[in-house]
């Protein structure tokens, strides 16, 4: 693993995190459609206060093809958002989501740079070459990789050799960025 990008990390970048199967439990087959259907992963809080102290910003970019589907509106999915950062507990800068269908190819919906184009314009001094993407899926990784950023996997049921660090979860991530 190239974990040596880890001791260059201050305050000057940015972290961009996956929502599903890295803050909260994935529903296999399915989607987040309810504050109840929300349950945040183990020690997700605590390493949310250490990005806190790391990252100078913190984005959520998350596929919810859910509201594409019909399955939810962009309404619950606020919901679902604002419990979360709720129970997160440590203000973050933006989530930005994309609701579109795969089959559509939305700039986007990663493994497309759109999530990070907007949080760039959002924030200008955002550096996509001092950000991290940390992900539980391919798509996650090439979105990442696409941007020109670092790579963080959080290993879930698909396998994924190209990144630049390889975790269980994402308080792993937290505790290497502690040390």
């Amino acid at each position: 693993m190239k974990t040596e990008f880890l001791a260059s990390i201050d305050n000057t970048w940015s972290l961009f995190l996956d929502r599903d199967g890295v803050i909260n439990k994935r529903i296999v087959g399915g989607y987040v459609k309810t504050t109840a259907e929300m349950i945040l992963l183990p020690q997700v809080a605590e390493a949310f206060s250490v990005f806190k102290q790391t990252f100078n910003h913190i984005f959520i970019v998350t596929n919810q093809q859910g509201i594409g589907k019909g399955l939810m509106t962009e309404s619950d999915l606020q919901v679902v958002h604002a419990y979360m950062l709720q129970q997160i507990a440590t203000p973050i800068d933006a989530i930005y989501y994309c609701p579109t269908l795969a089959a559509e190819n939305s700039l986007m919906r990663k493994p497309n740079i759109g999530m990070a184009l907007q949080a760039k314009k959002d924030f200008p001094d955002v550096d996509f070459s001092k950000s991290v993407m940390v992900g539980d899926s391919p798509s996650d990784m090439q979105f990442g990789l696409n941007a020109g950023m670092k790579t963080v996997y959080v290993k879930g049921e698909e396998d994924f050799d190209g990144a630049d660090l390889q975790v269980d979860t994402l308080y792993e991530f937290a505790r290497l960025l502690k040390k």
